[in-house]
């Protein structure tokens, strides 16, 4: 729990993350994200509750282990007059085994950045030096806050492959994100916090009732468009390919995106 002038910014928040997850928080401005993140990270101080990163209180953790998280904040405007090597080669030494600087770089994709002042990257690529110094130390759990904010497509999808290349090294990430299609393209799971509290913690397909709403299922027929919403879309599609004898013109299955889905929870939470 952590509260400011009598408001709690965090109210019984429980949360579990599994070793070699990707789990993606989610909720508006406000919510308590950050302040969630931060006490995980052992920034920020609680007020209540019990709290256990890697098996020790962040409240009380030493330098060993933050030797074994790695923190990719929001925004870093450090460091602009190194090199993009120097920078890698600089936070190394604080760590007992890290990655080489040539390693971090080849692995984010600045290889050819290695020599360049980080004043003049683009925000792209200075989110990519974010990352690689959050895991220059080769760390087990990485907490990545907004790590695509301000990415155009392109760059927000070579990023996500990024992630699962970290991901398949197994490493454990908790991702904050306003782009709900990043949640779900990358997370295991999704907790959506609303006013300080959990108000939901599943996969990204079942967020909602996603694996079981009703979808819309649309066709042309004669030049003209068709729909039919149904729990069955099987069977609709089924019974169209019958009528027509072969293909259905212009069939669609429309299921509820995850964006939907996060924004009817959290409506109805939020209330009016």
């Amino acid at each position: 729990m952590r509260s400011y002038d009598r408001k709690y910014a965090i109210d019984h928040l429980d949360l579990t993350v599994e070793a070699g997850q990707c789990v993606a928080m989610l909720g508006p401005n406000g919510a308590g994200k950050t302040t969630t993140v931060e006490i995980l990270e052992g920034y920020r101080r609680r007020d209540a509750g019990e709290v256990s990163v890697l098996g020790v209180d962040p409240a009380n953790a030493d330098k060993r282990w933050r030797q074994r998280i790695g923190i990719v904040l929001q925004e870093a405007h450090d460091l602009g007059d190194a090199t993009v090597q120097e920078a890698l080669r600089h936070f190394a030494h604080f760590y007992e085994h890290p990655r080489s600087a040539d390693e971090a770089t080849d692995l984010v994709g600045l290889t050819e950045q290695a020599n360049q002042r980080i004043g003049s990257l683009s925000g792209g690529q200075r989110r990519r030096l974010d990352v690689a110094l959050g895991v220059i130390g080769r760390p087990e759990l990485l907490f990545l806050d907004e790590p695509t904010t301000g990415f155009d497509p392109e760059a927000r999808h070579v990023f996500w492959g990024l992630i699962n290349r970290l991901k398949a090294d197994g490493v454990t990430i908790l991702l904050t994100t306003h782009y709900l299609e990043e949640a779900d393209a990358l997370a295991d799971r999704v907790v959506v916090i609303a006013k300080g509290r959990k108000v939901a913690d599943t996969t990204p397909d079942e967020l909602g009732g996603r694996d079981k709403d009703v979808v819309t299922v649309r066709w042309n027929d004669a030049g003209l468009e068709q729909s039919e919403e149904t729990d069955t879309p099987t069977r609709t599609v089924q019974r169209l390919i019958e009528h027509f004898g072969g293909e259905v013109p212009g069939l669609e299955i429309v299921r509820m995106t995850l964006e939907q889905a996060y924004l009817n929870l959290v409506n109805r939470e939020e209330g009016p």
